[in-house]
């Protein structure tokens, strides 16, 4: 098992120093900023949708290595699935990290998996949720700015 901790913490960190899609869109068609005040994480989610698929996803901002990976694997995920799936996505990663991942297979999870130890750091759930609350608030139509607390 030792061996899969560390293949997800060489995902963790890989996500984090060469993050995926890590830019501003000026073309979004929705826009949202996320903050987890708790540790300073900030992120903005850009989404370009046509009709209920994500056409492109990126975002910008800055955060700890988990909430920065937890970004990157988000944008890289849901770019291509309807809003629906995304959502579905978003249920599965919750469930991940919050330690209720029973019944969720391998192959649900994919590269999500990387992210199954959060659980056992709950100070870090929120940040490893952030991008994805920011990403379902954009899906939403809602373009408050959302707050992990």
């Amino acid at each position: 098992m030792s061996d899969l901790r560390e293949l997800y913490q060489q995902v963790i960190l890989d996500h984090n120093k060469n993050p995926r899609n890590f830019h501003a869109m000026p073309d979004a068609s929705r826009t949202v900023d996320g903050y987890n005040p708790l540790c300073g994480d900030h992120y903005t989610i850009f989404l370009r949708l046509d009709g209920e698929t994500i056409r492109e996803v990126s975002f910008t901002g800055s955060g700890c290595a988990i909430s920065k990976a937890s970004a990157s694997v988000m944008s890289s995920t849901v770019k291509g699935k309807s809003k629906e799936e995304a959502g579905q996505l978003f249920d599965t990663f919750h469930r991940l990290v919050t330690g209720d991942a029973s019944g969720l297979s391998a192959a649900e999870l994919g590269r999500l998996a990387a992210f199954s130890g959060v659980s056992e750091f709950p100070a870090r759930v929120k940040c490893a949720t952030l991008a994805w609350h920011t990403l379902r608030s954009a899906l939403e139509g809602t373009e408050e700015k959302v707050s992990t607390e």
